[in-house]
C-alpha cells in the first residue's frame, strides 16, 4: 500500500456536513473459493487475490481499503501480516476490520489490537506504520480486511491506484471522489487503457478489472514505476502535459540558478583553489578534488537541528552556505560544484535527474517530484562532460550508474531543457580478476586473487567503507565474492588498494585455499574456468520474457587465472580457445596456454548494453546459454605412471 501524496489547502473546498460512511462488507464466500487447493489462473502461486477495493473521498476526506486473500501454500500464509504505512500527523487509521475463513467455513475473526510502530521521522514529517495479523492463517483460509483511513479537513489526497499486487487478483474495484477546486484534475493509465476508468454526471471516476496478471518477478527487472499497472491522479493548474513540463523548467531554472549564483566570496574561494595558469579542465578538477574533500552527509551523517544549533549552523539556502559549513547532502555538492566552477569562469550547469536504481522519468506523470539527484554538465572543448559531484569518490569524468540513462531538467547557456545523460561505455566499467593457484597433488589448491575494479564496482565498495567498519566491510566483499568459487574453495578477502584514491583503480587482495580437483583413476578433474564453474548464468532458465532486461550497465570482466601443477601430472585437455560475438551487443573470448608445469586460462567477456527491450529475449537468452556452455569446460589432468625398474 502507498504513502499518499497530499497538497495543501491551497484549494477552496466545499465545506459539506459529513455523512455516514458506507463500508465494502464481508462477501460470503463460494463453495469454489473454500474448496481452492490451486488457481488454474495463476499457476504455482503462494496466493490469490480474490478480491481488492479501494476508495478515496476527497470532499470527505477519508480512504476505505478491502482486501480478500486466499492462501494457497505454506509461504502465502506470509499475506496474514498486514503493513499500512501513513502520515502521523494528519492521517489516522480507524475501523480495522478482519477475520480468517477456514476451508470448512470455521470464520475466526480478528480480536487482537493492531500495533501502531513509527517507520521514520524527520522535522516536518513522521510515518508510521499500522501493523496487524489476522488470527489461524493456513494453508486454503480465505484472509479478509477492511480499513478507513480519516485525513484532515485541510487536505485532498488524490489517488494512485495500484492495480497490480504481488498475486494474481481476480476482480478489483476503485472509486475516486475527487475535491471541488479551481484546479484541473487529471490522470493517467499504466498497463491498461486509460478509457477503462469511467467518470460519472457527478464527477466521480471508478474502474473495474478482472484477471489481473502480478507484478512480474524476473531477474534483472528495470524499475516498475512505468511498467506496473496503475492509475494516477493529480489536481495541476496545466492544461496539457506540455504547458506542465515548461512552466516546471522556468521554475526549478529560477531556483538553480538562485542557489548557484557565484558570490563574492565563492570568486574568493576558487582563487586559493586554481591557479591563473591552469586550462578549463585542470581549474574543473581542482575545484572537484575541492569539493570531495568536504563533509558530505549524504555518506557521513546529517547533524540534527541541536547539533546545528549549538554550532551556529543556519539553513542552506546556497552554495555560499555550502562552502561557509563544509559540509552538505549529495544535492548541495552537486551545486557547489556548479557555483564554483561559474565562480572560475567555466561553462558548468546543474542538472536534476531521476535515480534510476528506484524509477524512470515518466512525461505522463505530472509532478516534478520524479527527479531527485543533482550532477553537473560541464563543457570542455565543445563537448559536455557529466559528472557527479554529490557521490563521494565517484571519480572525475563518470557518473553513477543510477544517474546514466537519466532524464530531467538542465540548464544550458539559453534556458532550461529536458534532456537524459549518456549510457555508461563498458570501458568505464572493469573488473579484472587475476588468479595465481598453486595445486597439489591431492586436489587442494592454496593461491591468492587479486581483484583490480573501476567505476561501478569500485565506487560501490568505496562509498560502502566510507559508511562501515573495515570487519563490515570485509565481511560482505567476502559474501560477493563466495559465489564466484569453486565448489570446496574458500576465500578470505584481506585488503583494499587505493580504498581512498578515487581517481585509481580500486585493488582488492584475497587469499585461496581448499580442495579444488576431484579424481576419477589416473584422472584430475579442474574447473577450466575458475570463476565461472560455479556461476548461475542469467537468462538461462527462462525462456521467454514481457519486461524489458535492466543490467543497470554495460561492462567488462578481464580474468586471467594460473594453475601452478603438481610434478608428475601433464594436461590431457585445456579449455578451448572460444570466440562468441553478438554482434553490437556482447563478446566472449575464452583461451588457455600450457607451459611447463603450469597452465593459463584467460577469460574476457564484455557486454554493451544496459537495458534491453523484451523483443531482444529470445536472443540474449540464446546467446547465454552458448556461454554457460563453454563457461563449463574443464580442466583434464593425468597422473603419469611410475617408470619400472631394469
Amino acid at each position: 500500500m502507498r504513502i499518499s501524496v497530499f497538497m495543501r489547502s491551497s484549494f477552496m473546498l466545499l465545506a459539506l456536513a459529513m455523512p455516514a460512511l458506507v463500508f465494502a462488507q464481508f462477501q460470503q464466500p463460494t463453495e469454489d473459493e473454500l474448496k481452492m487447493t490451486a488457481d488454474p489462473k495463476a499457476p504455482g502461486a503462494a496466493a490469490v487475490y480474490l478480491y481488492r477495493e479501494e476508495t478515496t473521498d476527497d470532499l470527505y476526506h477519508f480512504q476505505t481499503f478491502y482486501e480478500r486473500i486466499k492462501v494457497l501454500t505454506e509461504k502465502g500464509k506470509e499475506q496474514a501480516t498486514i503493513h499500512i504505512p501513513y502520515y502521523r500527523s494528519d492521517f489516522k487509521i480507524s475501523d480495522i476490520k478482519g477475520r480468517t475463513i477456514h476451508a470448512d467455513g470455521t470464520v475466526v475473526p480478528l480480536t487482537t489490537k493492531p500495533s501502531d510502530l513509527m517507520d521514520f521521522k524527520t522535522k516536518n514529517i513522521q510515518v508510521n506504520e499500522m501493523v496487524f495479523t489476522l488470527p489461524s492463517a493456513e494453508v486454503g483460509s480465505i484472509l479478509e480486511y477492511r480499513l478507513q483511513i480519516n485525513y484532515d479537513d485541510n487536505l485532498i489526497d488524490s489517488p494512485t491506484w495500484f492495480v497490480q499486487q504481488p498475486f494474481y487478483v481476480h476482480k478489483a474495484h476503485y472509486r475516486f471522489v475527487p475535491a471541488r477546486s479551481d484546479y484541473l484534475l487529471m490522470w493517467n493509465a499504466v498497463g491498461f487503457p486509460k478509457e477503462g476508468i469511467v467518470r460519472d454526471a457527478q464527477g466521480r471516476y471508478t474502474l473495474d478489472l478482472t484477471d489481473i496478471p502480478a507484478i512480474p518477478d524476473d531477474d534483472w527487472m528495470p524499475p516498475l514505476n512505468t511498467l506496473k499497472w496503475k492509475a494516477e491522479f493529480y489536481y495541476t493548474y496545466a492544461h496539457s502535459g506540455k504547458e506542465f513540463w515548461d512552466t516546471e523548467a522556468k521554475s526549478w531554472a529560477k531556483n538553480a540558478e538562485r542557489f548557484t549564483n557565484p558570490s563574492g566570496q565563492l570568486k574568493e574561494a576558487v582563487s586559493h583553489i586554481v591557479a591563473p595558469s591552469d586550462n578549463e579542465e585542470q581549474k574543473a578538477r581542482k575545484i572537484y578534488a575541492a569539493v570531495m574533500k568536504l563533509d558530505n552527509t549524504r555518506f557521513s551523517r546529517t547533524k540534527s537541528e541541536a547539533e546545528r544549533k549549538a554550532e551556529k549552523l543556519k539553513t542552506i539556502k546556497s552554495a555560499e552556505d555550502v562552502w561557509k559549513q563544509q559540509s552538505g547532502d549529495d544535492d548541495d555538492m552537486a551545486l557547489l560544484f556548479v557555483a564554483l566552477g561559474r565562480a572560475a569562469g567555466l561553462k558548468v550547469w546543474p542538472m536534476e535527474v531521476v535515480d534510476r536504481s528506484r524509477a524512470f522519468f515518466d512525461p505522463r506523470f505530472l509532478s516534478g517530484g520524479q527527479l531527485n539527484d543533482y550532477i553537473a554538465v560541464l563543457e570542455l572543448g565543445g563537448r559536455d562532460i557529466f559528472l557527479d559531484p554529490g557521490q563521494r569518490m565517484c571519480p572525475f569524468g563518470l557518473l553513477s550508474w543510477k544517474h546514466s540513462i537519466a532524464s530531467g531538467f538542465r540548464l544550458t547557456d539559453k534556458e532550461a531543457i529536458m534532456a537524459s545523460t549518456p549510457p555508461m561505455p563498458y570501458k568505464n566499467a572493469l573488473l579484472q580478476r587475476d588468479a595465481d593457484l598453486t595445486v597439489t597433488a591431492e586436489g587442494s589448491v592454496e593461491g591468492t586473487i587479486r581483484y583490480v575494479m573501476t567505476g561501478p564496482e569500485a565506487l560501490h565498495w568505496r562509498q560502502l567503507a566510507l559508511q562501515n567498519d573495515a570487519d563490515e566491510v570485509k565481511k560482505q566483499f567476502n559474501e560477493s565474492i563466495r559465489r564466484d568459487m569453486p565448489d570446496g574453495v574458500e576465500v578470505d578477502f584481506d585488503h583494499f588498494l587505493a580504498l581512498d584514491d578515487y581517481e585509481s583503480n580500486l585493488m582488492a587482495i584475497v587469499k585461496v585455499t581448499g580442495i579444488i580437483a576431484t579424481a576419477t583413476g589416473k584422472h584430475f578433474f579442474l574447473p577450466g574456468l575458475f570463476f565461472e564453474s560455479h556461476a548461475t548464468h542469467p537468462f538461462v532458465a527462462q525462456d521467454k520474457r514481457s519486461v524489458p532486461v535492466d543490467v543497470h550497465y554495460a561492462s567488462m570482466e578481464m580474468d586471467e587465472v594460473v594453475y601452478h601443477l603438481p610434478a608428475g601430472f601433464t594436461v590431457e585437455s585445456a579449455p578451448q580457445t572460444t570466440a562468441l560475438t553478438w554482434p553490437d551487443h556482447a563478446m566472449l573470448k575464452i583461451g588457455s596456454a600450457t607451459k611447463g608445469n603450469d597452465v593459463t586460462v584467460v577469460r574476457n567477456f564484455a557486454h554493451n548494453y544496459a537495458i534491453l527491450d523484451s523483443k531482444e529475449y529470445a536472443d540474449l537468452h540464446d546467446y547465454y546459454q552458448k556461454i554457460a556452455t563453454a563457461d563449463q569446460q574443464q580442466l583434464v589432468l593425468s597422473r603419469a605412471s611410475a617408470a619400472k625398474g631394469n
